[in-house]
């Protein structure tokens, strides 16, 4: 697999279309990061590690609101044929601050809104509103 951010997503959106409760990911602590900012953010409603003896698996738990999807749209930005950075001038706004852009930087996976507090940039890795 050449980009497991991008397959992670796509896993999110498969399960969303179908009404899923939970989805899997195989595990990785980039997956784990991302993963963890969309529960602080409220577009899942929980995340836990299921350990299998290999690397483990993420057990991501989708959030419904009157039976429609909270996570409206998943995009990656940032792919391995193209990198995408932004610096703090430049900071990527989803849906005029409505949804969250998801940044690589050095201080660690952040959202726009936190990379702008701490005053870094880096790569955007994917966008969720």
């Amino acid at each position: 697999m050449t980009d497991p951010i991008a397959d992670m997503l796509t896993r999110i959106r498969n399960a969303l279309m179908v009404k899923k409760d939970t989805v899997e990911v195989p595990s990785s602590n980039m997956k784990k990061a991302i993963a963890d900012i969309m529960l602080a953010e409220g577009f899942i409603s929980d995340v836990k590690l299921v350990d299998d003896g290999f690397s483990g698996t993420l057990q991501i738990t989708l959030k419904y609101a009157d039976k429609r999807p909270v996570i409206n749209g998943l995009k990656r930005i940032s792919k391995p044929g193209l990198r995408t950075y932004a610096g703090v001038e430049n900071m990527p706004k989803v849906l005029n601050g409505l949804g969250v852009a998801v940044l690589s930087t050095n201080k660690g996976i952040m959202t726009d809104r936190q990379a702008k507090a701490a005053n870094v940039g880096g790569e955007v890795l994917c966008y969720i509103w």
